[in-house]
C-alpha cells in the first residue's frame, strides 16, 4: 500500500510517500481501507519530535483521525463487521498511521447515514477537545459562554455543542466562518480593535464563562498578533471577572501565570458513539476546508501550519 512516512525528525519536508506492507490488526484492533484522514497541528509536532521517547523507532507514519471501510478484524473484536463504515483514531505505534491506504484502529464508531467520510474524519479531536473544555468549565444551561476563536475546528465544535446543551453563546471569529456560526444561533462578533467592548455589549456586561480556542492565544483585540502578557486570557478574565471561569486549549503557559483553567487533548474514546449520534442529527459538524491527495502533503502542511486553514484539512488516498 501507499503511506506517508518520515524517518527523521524535522519540518514536514521530511515526510515522503512510500510503498510499504499493509499493517495487520492485532487483538482488539480493526483495519480499514482509509477514505479520509484528518490533519491536525499535533501531526507537525510529532514530525518535529514530540513524543519521540513514547513512540516506536523511526520510520513512523502520521495522521491520527481516520474514516473508512472495515477491511480486516483482529482477535476478540466484536460488534463490527467487514464492510462497515467507521471513524475514529488511527494507531500511532507502528511505521504507518492514518495517512495511508490502510490503517489500524484501536477504537471506532459507525459513520451515520448522510455523513461523508471526510466529515467523519474531521470529528474526533475537535469534538473531544470541545466536549472536555465545556465540561472543565462547568458551563450550565442558560449561562452565557464566550467562545474566543470560534472559527477554529475546536471552537466551532464548542459553539455547536454548547448551544445543544442550552447555553447562550457569543462567538468571536473572522469573516470566513462568521456567517456559518451565526446560522447555528450564536451571537458573532469579529476580531479587531474594540472587540472586548463589543463582546461586553452583546453580553449586557459580563459573560458567565469563556473558552479560548485560538491556536496560539492571540490577543482578543488583534487576533493576528501574539501578546507576551498572556495572549487573550487577560481580556477573557476581565469579561468573566474570575480566572476560574476561563479555560484555554492552547495557551498553557499564560494559564499557569494567570490562574485560568486548561483543557488538554485527552482522547479517551468513550464518547465516539455520542459524537456519531450528534453528527447524524446534524448537531455536530466540523467544517472541511480542503481535501488533498497523499502526494500533496507538502501543500497541505503549508496551509495547516499557517494557522488559517479555514476549517479541517483532509487527506484522501
Amino acid at each position: 500500500m501507499k503511506a506517508l512516512q518520515f524517518d527523521r525528525f524535522g519540518s514536514p519536508d521530511v515526510i515522503v510517500l512510500r510503498d510499504v506492507p499493509q499493517p495487520q490488526p492485532g487483538p482488539g484492533q480493526i483495519r480499514i481501507a482509509v477514505r479520509a484522514c484528518g490533519l491536525t497541528p499535533a501531526d507537525w509536532h510529532i514530525v518535529d519530535g514530540l513524543l519521540a521517547d513514547h513512540l516506536p523507532p523511526l520510520p513512523r507514519g502520521l495522521g491520527f483521525e481516520v474514516a473508512g471501510t472495515v477491511d480486516a478484524l483482529g482477535e476478540n473484536v466484536r460488534g463490527v463487521e467487514i464492510g462497515d463504515r467507521v471513524f475514529g483514531p488511527a494507531t500511532l505505534d507502528g511505521p504507518t498511521a492514518g495517512a495511508a491506504e490502510y490503517a489500524l484502529m484501536p477504537a471506532w464508531a459507525r459513520i451515520p447515514e448522510g455523513v461523508t467520510a471526510e466529515r467523519a474524519a474531521a470529528l474526533p479531536m475537535a469534538a473531544e477537545t470541545a466536549w472536555r473544555a465545556l465540561d472543565d468549565l462547568g458551563v450550565q444551561p442558560g449561562e452565557r459562554l464566550l467562545v474566543h476563536g470560534a472559527g477554529t475546528t475546536v471552537g466551532e465544535a464548542a459553539v455547536r455543542l454548547a448551544l445543544h446543551r442550552g447555553v447562550r453563546v457569543i462567538a468571536t471569529a473572522g469573516p470566513t466562518r462568521a456567517a456559518a456560526l451565526e446560522e447555528t444561533g450564536a451571537q458573532v462578533t469579529g476580531y479587531g480593535d474594540g472587540m472586548t467592548e463589543r463582546v461586553a455589549a452583546l453580553a449586557g456586561g459580563r459573560v458567565d464563562r469563556a473558552l479560548d480556542t485560538t491556536p496560539t492565544g492571540g490577543r482578543i483585540d488583534r487576533a493576528d498578533q501574539a501578546s507576551p502578557a498572556g495572549g487573550s486570557l487577560p481580556a477573557l478574565i476581565h469579561l468573566t471577572g474570575d480566572p476560574d471561569r476561563v479555560t484555554t486549549v492552547s495557551d498553557f503557559a499564560a494559564a499557569a501565570e494567570l490562574g485560568t483553567r486548561v483543557t488538554r487533548i485527552d482522547m479517551r474514546y468513550d464518547l465516539m458513539d455520542e459524537f456519531a449520534r450528534l453528527a447524524g442529527e446534524g448537531v455536530l459538524v466540523v467544517p472541511v476546508a480542503r481535501t488533498y491527495t497523499l502526494d500533496q502533503i507538502q501543500e497541505a502542511a503549508g496551509l495547516s501550519r499557517s494557522r488559517r486553514p479555514g476549517g479541517k484539512l483532509i487527506l484522501v488516498p
